[in-house]
Order: structure tokens, then C-alpha cells, then sequence
């Protein structure tokens, strides 16, 4: 019988220039080479930048995934391989936060929709690869409906905006000054773009760190030797340079706030060493606050999220089981699909036997072959409808020897073998 069998590439083993390595070319590209596979029925592919992800239904999917690797000449160390169940599971987990480097974050729900989208389009899923996609968006959902796991920042850099929208009770319209053109000052300028704030200005040591930085965001950079005229017009400024000292002290800002005509200065320093000299914070008219406070506030968060776990562990474990049921039940379905489909042979070749004996002495009228025929219908309906459900029970507890029996006994089992022997 074809499952569904997985290979994956992620962060859990794999660097980053391992992953970006691991597959070649565009997702299309990705889906036609692994779709034209002669064992391949059905395949996906989700591909992110902490991940490249392979689900294939093949009745042979761990010899079809070794193959895939070993052509790709992906190293075995950083390759995960899941079997049917396993896939299932992490799907779940995937879809739900609980597979990524920031547990709860809500991008890779998204990232799978648009991806597996992608292999609908392209015609490389099946009913198969559908239901577990489709279930794996459903729960994603629900667990950040039902939990607070993709709730409360929990990096540094999310959580000073946070921190600044509760302090100045709402960021919209605020000018704002970002001191850093680096990947902190990135993720902290989009967060704050996010906020709907008036202006965003960046400023950075080499300007043109902060010309790209801001170009890419439809920002302002703003000359270093600009920073103290620029503090001076700004309700907030968060700092997140590399410099190995100060570049803010007292007297600096004891200068700045003299000239300054605007109410309280929020000032945020997220670098490590210190950006701003903690004096500051005694000027009258500034607020200051430094990673220290937004460490415990981004530890405390990720508590909160960790604690939201076990509650979207349980969704999934009752999700999950729903969607193992109706695998089993597909199994059942198509084994019974094969004996009604004998059975019906049967039927209308003994049913014209029986008419043609019956002409031969009477002539039939189309209402007695219709009785006839709705007759013999009705018999084997009756005569199967408590096996069938026999059957369907025994396959959502996942009893295969009864299924294997019930093949046997109505002379399927050598089709399964022939079909067996032609994969392998």
C-alpha cells in the first residue's frame, strides 16, 4: 500500500549554507524532477530558508528518498527520514509553530499554504498528500486560535517594540530613530514599520549599511554625525549597535534635551556591550531602559509560550488521531471497493444466465429484468453489510491481519503481491 514518506533538511542538524545547498534550482523545477521518479505517485516540496522539506506517497518511499538524496549528493549527517506516521506528526507540529526556531511563530502557516498550493498547481499531489496538507493548515489554525502559543515577543529586538508601544501607549505616528543598520536593526526597523509608525530614520557608523537598510524599507538614513540632531526631533530611539563602547553618554544627551522641544524621549538600548551610558536615564525628560529588562521580558514571554505547549501538544494528538482514522479507513475502503466490484462481476454475470434460461422459455418484459436485477442488488448488499462494517472498524484500530485475511479469503491478496513485485 503507498504512504507517505519524508525527508528533511532544517535547522535542527543543518546550517544554513547546508540547507540553501541541499536542493538546486526553483520549486517547479524541484517538483518535476521528483514527480518523474517511476515509484513516485504523488510529491511536495516545502522549501523556506530554515528548511527544505520532501513528502513523497510511494510504496516504496524510504528507497525513493535515499535515491533522491544520493543523486542530489545531500550527506546523510544533516538528513531527517520520516515514515508515514512520523511525516504526519511533524506536519502537524510544523503547521502549528512547534517545529520552528521561534516556537509559535505564525510565517510557516503561511509558507505551507503558498507551498503546497504550488504542488496542487502543478499537479503532483494526490488524495493522499491532500488530506494531510489540508488537516495540517486546519490544526495550524486552530492551535493559535485556541492557545496563546503564537502570542507576547520573544526576541529582544520584537520585544523593545513592544516595549515601547506599551510605554508611549501606541506607536502610531511616532517618529522613531533607529541607531544600527545591522541584522538587529533590520529585524527591529521591520517590527516597527509593522506599528504603523509616521517616520523611521536610520542611522549607522558606515552610512552606506544605512542607506541600504533603509532603501530596502522605504526608511530615511540619516549620517551618523547626524544621530544627536536627529534624537532631538524623535519621540523614540532604539539602539543596536556592534561598537565596543559607548556612543551616547550624559553629556551628550544632557546637550540634546536643552534644545529639545518635544515631550518625554523613550530611549531603548538592546546592545550588547551597552550603547548608552545608563546616566542618561537620570536627565530629566528621558526614559531609558536597556537589554537586561528586555531579556527577563523576552525569557518571561518565551515561558508563557512554552507553558502554551502542552495545550497545543494535545490539539494535535487529537487531530492526529482523526487523520490516522481516515487512513485507516481508506484502507478499508479500497479493499472493500475491490470486493464489491467482484461481487458486482458475479452478479450480472449470474443475472444473465439466469435471463437467458428464463427467455428461453417466457418472454421477459424490461419490468421482470428490472426486479431481477434490483433483487440480486439487494442480496448482495444484504449479505455484506456486516462484514463491511467489520471491516471498517478493524481498520481504524488498525488491525491489518484482518485485512489481510479478508484480502486472502476473497482471493485479493495475489493482486497486492503482483502489484508488490512490479514496484520492487
Amino acid at each position: 500500500m503507498s504512504e507517505i514518506a519524508s525527508m528533511l533538511v532544517t535547522h535542527r542538524k543543518a546550517k544554513i549554507d547546508e540547507i540553501e545547498r541541499s536542493w538546486h534550482g526553483d520549486l517547479e523545477a524541484l517538483l518535476s524532477w521528483i514527480s518523474s521518479h517511476g515509484m513516485v505517485e504523488e510529491c511536495a516540496v516545502l522549501k523556506t530558508c530554515n528548511r527544505v522539506e520532501i513528502y513523497v506517497v510511494s510504496q516504496r518511499g524510504e528507497k525513493v528518498l535515499f535515491e533522491l538524496a544520493k543523486k542530489a549528493r545531500i550527506s546523510s549527517r544533516i538528513i531527517d527520514f520520516h515514515n508515514h506516521d512520523e511525516s504526519l506528526t511533524h506536519l502537524l507540529r510544523l503547521a502549528s509553530g512547534l517545529e520552528s526556531m521561534i516556537i509559535g511563530e505564525d510565517q510557516i502557516l503561511g509558507q505551507m499554504k503558498d507551498l503546497y498550493s504550488m504542488a496542487k498547481e502543478a499537479g503532483t499531489t494526490g488524495w493522499t498528500l491532500d488530506v494531510a496538507f489540508k488537516k495540517a493548515i486546519q490544526v495550524g489554525k486552530r492551535v493559535r486560535r485556541e492557545t496563546r502559543i503564537n502570542e507576547r515577543s520573544i526576541s529582544v529586538g520584537s520585544a523593545a517594540v513592544d516595549l515601547a508601544e506599551e510605554i508611549l501607549g501606541g506607536l502610531e505616528g511616532k517618529s522613531v530613530l533607529v541607531i544600527g543598520a545591522g541584522d538587529t536593526g533590520e529585524l527591529i526597523s521591520k517590527a516597527l514599520l509593522s506599528r504603523n509608525i509616521g517616520e523611521l530614520f536610520v542611522t549607522n557608523r558606515t552610512f552606506g549599511r544605512a542607506l541600504s537598510l533603509a532603501a530596502g524599507l522605504g526608511a530615511e538614513a540619516v549620517p551618523f554625525d547626524r544621530m544627536k540632531e536627529m534624537i532631538g526631533t524623535s519621540d523614540l530611539v532604539i539602539s543596536a549597535t556592534s561598537a565596543p563602547h559607548y556612543i551616547l553618554r550624559r553629556d551628550d544627551l544632557e546637550e540634546v534635551m536643552a534644545k529639545r522641544v518635544k515631550g518625554t524621549l523613550l530611549m531603548i538600548d538592546i546592545a550588547n556591550p551597552r550603547d548608552i551610558d545608563e546616566d542618561v536615564g537620570e536627565i530629566p525628560g528621558v526614559e531609558l531602559r536597556n537589554i537586561d529588562a528586555l531579556r527577563e521580558i523576552s525569557a518571561e514571554n518565551m515561558r508563557l509560550r512554552m507553558a502554551e505547549m502542552e495545550r497545543a501538544e494535545a490539539i494535535i494528538a487529537e487531530e492526529l488521531a482523526l487523520l490516522r482514522a481516515k487512513y485507516k479507513r481508506r484502507r478499508a475502503e479500497e479493499l472493500l471497493g475491490r470486493i464489491y466490484f467482484q461481487a458486482e462481476e458475479i452478479k450480472a454475470q449470474e443475472c444473465t444466465k439466469a435471463m437467458n434460461k428464463l427467455g428461453a422459455r417466457h418472454t421477459l418484459g424490461e419490468i421482470e429484468e428490472r426486479v431481477l436485477m434490483d433483487m440480486s442488488h439487494s442480496i448482495v448488499n444484504k449479505i455484506f453489510a456486516e462484514p463491511t462494517k467489520v471491516l471498517r472498524k478493524a481498520a481504524e484500530r488498525g488491525d491489518e491481519e484482518c485485512l489481510r485475511c479478508v484480502a486472502e479469503l476473497f482471493g485479493l491478496e495475489a493482486d497486492d503481491d503482483e502489484t508488490d513485485a512490479q514496484a520492487s
